[in-house]
C-alpha cells in the first residue's frame, strides 16, 4: 500500500533537496508532481488539488524558497497536511452504561464485513469486553454459517435464527439476548449487495431504527478505491455513519480511499484490516500514516507490535542469559518465531524510519527466515546448543535434511557466532545505547542479509575521567 506514492513523494523532495537554490516555480513543478503522483494513486483529484493547494500556500508562507534545507521544509509541510486530511481520528469505542453498546456494521458485498465482525470482536474481548455477534445477513448464502464458524474460532458467543427471513426480528432479539446473557456489547452484521441499491439501504436502516445502534461502521475495501469513497458516501447520507473500517490495506491496492474518504464523507477512518487471520484489525492513526507514506517509518506500530509477542518475564531471563554469554540457537529460534507473528518482514522493515524507504519491496526475501528455522530444526540438540562443533560432514547433514545449500548453514552459523558476541555486549548497554546499537544491527542485517560487523559503542566517561583529562590538557598547553 502505497509504497508507488511513497517513491514519488520521496523523488520530489529528493530533487528540491539537490538544489542549491529553489524558486517558486520550482516548488509549484515539485507540487505538480506530487499532484500527479497522488491521482495515480487513485486520489480523489478535489482532495489532491486542495490538498497540493494549501501546501503551495504554506511553503510560499513559510519561505521555503529561502531556506537552506527546501526538501526538509516541504517534507514537514506535507506531513502535517496529509495528518490535517486524514485525522483528526478518536479510535476508541464508547461504551455505554448500562449495556450493551450496540455496534451495527454496513458495506457492500465482498468487503469482508463478516470477518472484520469478528475481528472486531476479538479486538473488544481483548479489552476485557464480553462481545456477541447477531446474524443479520440472511441475503449472502452461508453467511450466517460463516459468523458461526469465526464465533467458533474467537469464542464469541454469535445470536443466529435459522429459517427467519426477517432481519429486523433477529436484531432485536439478538440485543435482547445479549442483555439477558450479560453480553455488554452486541456486534451486528447485515447483508451487503454487489452495488449500493435502495432494498439493502431499506433493510439496514430499519434495522438501525429498531436496535438504535450507538456505533455504526462501514466496512470497505480498500482495492476498490474511490468506489470505497463513493460507498461511504452514500451510506453516510442514509445512516449518519460513525468511522470507516478499511479491510485489505495489506494489499497492493494504491491507497487512495485511506486519503479521501474523510475529506469527502466527512467521517474518519476508525481501524484497517492488515492480513486475513482474526487478529489483524489495527487501529487508525493518521500522524503514523503520514509517516509511512512520506517514507519516515512508524517506530510507534513497531513498538507496540512487539509489545503484543514478547513477553517481559522470557525478555528478562533471555537478557541475564546473554549477559552471561549464554544464547543458543534454540534462543534464536524463539526470536524467530516471535517476529514472524508480528507480520511480514515488508511490513515490519518499513516501519523502521531511515531504513524502509531506502529498501526496495523487491529486494526483501520472505523466504529468509523460512530458510533459518528449516536450518536450525534440522539439527542436533548439542548442535543447537554449541554450533562450534558444526563441521563441513554435519553440514552437509543439516544442509540435506533442510533443503539448503551447505554455505547457507556456514553463513547461518558464521552469523549467529558474531550475534551471540554482539548479544552479550548489548546485555550490558543502556538503553538508548541498545537503540542506537540495534538500528546499526538492523540496517546491516537487512542490507547484506547477513549479521553485520558493528563495534560496540565507546566507553562513557565519568565526570571524574572528564575532569582529569581537562587538567591534563590545560597542563600541556
Amino acid at each position: 500500500m502505497f509504497e508507488a506514492l511513497t517513491d514519488k513523494l520521496n523523488n520530489v523532495f529528493r530533487n528540491l533537496s539537490g538544489r542549491g537554490k529553489i524558486s517558486e516555480d520550482n516548488v509549484r513543478e515539485a507540487l505538480d508532481q506530487v499532484r500527479r503522483g497522488m491521482l495515480e494513486a487513485d486520489v480523489n483529484l478535489e482532495v489532491a488539488r486542495k490538498f497540493c493547494d494549501t501546501c503551495l500556500q504554506k511553503a510560499l508562507g513559510q519561505e521555503v524558497i529561502k531556506s537552506l534545507h527546501p526538501g526538509q521544509l516541504m517534507v514537514k509541510i506535507c506531513h502535517d497536511e496529509l495528518v490535517q486530511l486524514m485525522g483528526p481520528v478518536d479510535t476508541r469505542i464508547y461504551y455505554v452504561q448500562p449495556g450493551p453498546t450496540v455496534i451495527l456494521m454496513a458495506g457492500l458485498q465482498g468487503s469482508g464485513k463478516t470477518t472484520t465482525c469478528a475481528k472486531l470482536g476479538n479486538l473488544i474481548t481483548a479489552q476485557g469486553r464480553k462481545p456477541m455477534m447477531v446474524a443479520c445477513d440472511l441475503q449472502r448464502p452461508a453467511a450466517v454459517e460463516q459468523l458461526k464458524v469465526l464465533g467458533e474460532q474467537t469464542g464469541i458467543p454469535v445470536h443466529l435464527e435459522e429459517g427467519e427471513k426477517n432481519p429486523v426480528k433477529v436484531a432485536r432479539n439478538g440485543v435482547t439476548a445479549a442483555t439477558k446473557n450479560g453480553n455488554d456489547v452486541v456486534i451486528i452484521d447485515t447483508a451487503g449487495r454487489l452495488h449500493i441499491d435502495e432494498e439493502m439501504m431499506v433493510q439496514v436502516a430499519d434495522i438501525a431504527k429498531a436496535v438504535s445502534p450507538h456505533q455504526i461502521y462501514l466496512v470497505c475495501d480498500a482495492m476498490t478505491g474511490q468506489d470505497a469513497v463513493n460507498s461511504a458516501k452514500a451510506f453516510n447520507e442514509r445512516l449518519e455513519l460513525d468511522g470507516v473500517i478499511l479491510t485489505k490495506f495489506d494489499s497492493d491496492a494504491r491507497g487512495g480511499a485511506a486519503l479521501s474518504v474523510k475529506e469527502v464523507t466527512g467521517k474518519p477512518i476508525k481501524f484497517l484490516g492488515v492480513g486475513e487471520k482474526l487478529d489483524k484489525l489495527e487501529e487508525f492513526h493518521p500522524d503514523r500514516m503520514a509517516g509511512r507514506i512520506l517514507g519516515m517509518g512508524d517506530i510507534v506500530s513497531l513498538v507496540e507490535k512487539a509489545q503484543e509477542q514478547f513477553d517481559a518475564d522470557q525478555a528478562a531471563k533471555l537478557q541475564t542469559r546473554m549477559a552471561k554469554g549464554i544464547f543458543t540457537l534454540e534462543d534464536f529460534l524463539g526470536q524467530l518465531k516471535s517476529m514472524k507473528k508480528m507480520g511480514s518482514m515488508k511490513d515490519i522493515i518499513k516501519m523502521i524510519p531511515g531504513i524502509g524507504s531506502q529498501i526496495p519491496s523487491e529486494e526483501i526475501d520472505e523466504n529468509e527466515l523460512v530458510h533459518m528455522e528449516a536450518i536450525i530444526h534440522s539439527m542436533t540438540v548439542e548442535e543447537r546448543k554449541n554450533p562450534d562443533v558444526v563441521d563441513g560432514s554435519r553440514r552437509r547433514r543439516i544442509a540435506k535434511g533442510s533443503g539448503t545449500d551447505p554455505q547457507e548453514v556456514s553463513s547461518l552459523v558464521k552469523s549467529f557466532m558474531q550475534m551471540r558476541t554482539v548479544m552479550k555486549q548489548m546485555a550490558n548497554m543502556s538503553f538508548f545505547d541498545r537503540m542506537r546499537f540495534g538500528t546499526q544491527l538492523s540496517q546491516g542485517a537487512m542490507l547484506n542479509g547477513r549479521m553485520p560487523k558493528v563495534q560496540a559503542p565507546a566507553h562513557k566517561m565519568s565526570a571524574k575521567e572528564k575532569l582529569f583529562l581537562r587538567r591534563k590538557r590545560k597542563k600541556n598547553r
